[in-house]
């Protein structure tokens, strides 16, 4: 059987990547040889220097005042324009309870998911537990308490954290990242050949998807399509 693999390089701290999620479900749901289709999910960080938890005194709109260079009355706008996208999607977002913080150990344990069969459960929980929930996807022990309830062994999750198990995919997925020209996500490579930057609509996604599909077998030119990411200065 003829196969399709999707790479998706995105970040759990990245609205625009839960979104593209569910429109890249949606694409797929249509799609007639769904199957045959493998879904590889490939690590960013938006902000590799944050700490592991930032200052929860601090509020979301006005780390996106801050960010943006507006006033915290134009970032909560831009919160509320996002939470209705985000609806329009099936998604719940809060921003008023997102606890920012680092996601290297988060890409780690999504490596680890992959290994385990797991990686689309625990990417999806983990997102969940980021724009929904408040969770501090930052701290190893929740993270090990997420994973284990998409399916992982808590156990095993903590003792890759306490090492350096699997930092080095992520540093190689991150170089990737750079050597192909990713600035901002999510970004989608289909079949190796095809890119999709942004959180396209399902249909948008679901032609480049048939697109792939219908000419792997020959060597056309690479397209790139367009549409709302997250990058390390911010998400539009």
């Amino acid at each position: 059987m003829k196969k399709l693999r999707i790479d998706i390089w995105s970040d759990i701290a990245c609205p625009w990547c839960y979104v593209g999620k569910r429109r890249l479900e949606a694409a797929l749901a249509r799609f007639p040889h769904r199957d045959a289709v493998e879904v590889v999910w490939r690590a960013f960080e938006l902000d590799p220097a944050a700490k592991r938890v930032l200052d929860a005194q601090t509020s979301y709109a006005a780390r996106l005042a801050r960010k943006y260079g507006t006033s915290v009355a134009r970032a909560e706008a831009m919160i509320r324009q996002m939470t209705d996208v985000a609806a329009a999607d099936g998604l719940d977002f809060h921003f008023e309870k997102v606890r920012p913080g680092n996601t290297f150990d988060a890409h780690r344990v999504l490596h680890l998911a992959a290994e385990r069969g797991a990686q689309d459960a625990v990417k999806e929980r983990l997102l969940r537990a980021y724009m929904t929930e408040g969770e501090a996807i930052g701290e190893p022990e929740v993270l090990a308490r997420l994973a284990g309830e998409a399916g992982l062994d808590p156990a095993e999750v903590r003792a890759a954290l306490a090492g350096d198990a699997y930092a080095a995919e992520v540093r190689a997925d991150e170089a990737e990242a750079r050597a192909i020209g990713v600035t901002g996500v999510p970004f989608f490579a289909i079949d190796g050949r095809y890119g999709v930057s942004g959180a396209q609509p399902a249909e948008a996604l679901l032609g480049v998807i048939q697109r792939a599909w219908d000419e792997a077998a020959g060597e056309p030119e690479p397209a790139l399509a367009e549409g709302a990411a997250c990058g390390p200065d911010g998400c539009a």
